[in-house]
């Protein structure tokens, strides 16, 4: 059971599905197919949520306790398991999670799970840096409000109002027009969003980018370890093999010359 969970066209059939899958429910958005497929599209939804409890059993049964030892094996069962539950009652508003089950996709692409993977591993470091963009927006903010809550105060009336303008100048989004807005009456202004922009947009977020790419690169790292020392331990069982042969080379001409 083992060999066929693990075997990749069984590996493939369910990718095939899972998009499959994906599909039906992105038609089942859709008011016009509902009213003329909905039966189909359901009966379909229906078949690829047993394919998927089927093969979650198939690797209950093939690993045992192992199972629960693979994250990405808990988390198939818990995106499986909230589609299996009633969608009837107060569990109505579970059938909009049903569209979860693409996100399986995840775990059985192996270059996708190595990318949430090294992601995963950022967080830490990820973490730190946003701390620090959380302490450069608090302090931004204080210093625009202070500066321009009299000039444009349904910008900048309030510490509140500050940050979410600032959050939405970090994206670059209309951040022009505030500022031209507050330069009509401070022609200075343009400094501090500069300075704001450069540290916040280019500095800051560079540094995600940057957290995320290491991570990535451990991941693989690691990959590559792994992959030496499968070929180490297979080169070792090579030239183990290839000794004994030769040791009973060695005792067949041995046993020919005392003839």
């Amino acid at each position: 059971m083992a060999r066929v969970v693990e075997d990749r066209r069984f590996q493939n059939f369910i990718i095939a599905v899972i998009v499959f899958n994906a599909v039906t429910l992105g038609l089942e958005t859709s008011t016009r197919m509902v009213a003329e497929y909905g039966t189909l599209l359901h009966t379909v939804d229906y078949v690829a949520l047993g394919i998927f409890v089927l093969e979650l059993g198939a690797k209950l049964y093939a690993y045992r306790a192992k199972f629960f030892r693979d994250p990405w094996n808990i988390f198939d069962l818990l995106v499986v398991g909230i589609a299996v539950i009633p969608t009837t009652g107060p569990f109505a508003v579970l059938r909009a999670l049903r569209v979860l089950r693409v996100l399986r996709l995840i775990s059985v692409v192996p270059s996708m799970r190595k990318v949430v993977t090294g992601l995963l591993a950022s967080i830490p470091g990820m973490a730190s840096i946003a701390a620090l963009l959380a302490l450069i927006i608090f302090v931004a903010g204080v210093m625009a409000t202070k500066l321009f809550g009299a000039i444009s105060p349904e910008n900048f009336g309030d510490l509140g109002t500050s940050l979410f303008t600032l959050f939405q100048v970090m994206t670059g989004e209309a951040w022009p027009d505030i500022a031209k807005e507050i330069m009509k009456e401070a022609p200075m202004a343009w400094v501090f969003f500069v300075v704001y922009i450069l540290v916040s947009s280019f500095a800051v977020l560079n540094l995600f980018i940057a957290v995320v790419v290491s991570g990535m690169e451990d991941e693989l790292r690691q990959d590559i370890r792994e992959e030496e020392a499968k070929q180490a331990e297979t080169q070792a069982q090579a030239n183990k093999e290839i000794l004994d042969e030769l040791r009973a080379l060695r005792a067949e001409v041995s046993a020919l010359r005392r003839q």
